[in-house]
């Protein structure tokens, strides 16, 4: 629930920024000079790619989050088998384990949605969230039914 409000008071507070550059974009334009024009449409650009950027990320969570539901409902979700350091860090052998049998079992069944999803956690545990997003991402697509990303 902590991640939750801590994303949503981060999209607000990002949402108030974008305002706040695209009513300074206008204004430029309003001035009405080549250089002030030029000036305000590229202001205006940034918030239209934050917007694009903050509209693609909350898609890809709420369907990543879809999935985790899915997969509670069935039972399947992964569990946390790490162990942890005293500080409460995940040990770096204890993830490698079990990303290499979440591997594998992906590797066993490339087009299963589950080990995909699974995978990515693995990933995740494993503190590579490149290979974690691209994971979910061809999680997502294999469950919509969509064309797999390379």
């Amino acid at each position: 629930m902590r991640a939750k409000i801590t994303y949503l008071v981060t999209a607000a507070v990002l949402v108030f920024y974008f305002v706040l550059v695209g009513s300074r974009g206008v204004m430029l334009i309003e001035s009405g000079t080549l250089l002030t024009v030029t000036f305000g449409v590229a202001v205006l650009i940034l918030p239209v790619i934050g917007v694009w950027f903050l509209w693609k990320n909350t898609q890809f969570v709420r369907r990543a989050n879809a999935l985790a539901a899915e997969l509670e409902a069935e039972g399947a979700l992964p569990v946390d088998e790490l162990k942890r350091t005293p500080g409460g860090r995940i040990d770096r052998d204890s993830a490698d384990e079990v990303f290499a049998r979440r591997r594998a079992e992906t590797e066993a069944a490339p087009d299963d949605w589950r080990s995909w999803f699974r995978l990515a956690v693995a990933y995740h545990d494993a503190r590579d969230t490149p290979r974690a997003r691209k994971a979910m991402q061809r999680a997502i697509a294999l469950h919509d039914g969509r064309p797999v990303p390379v």
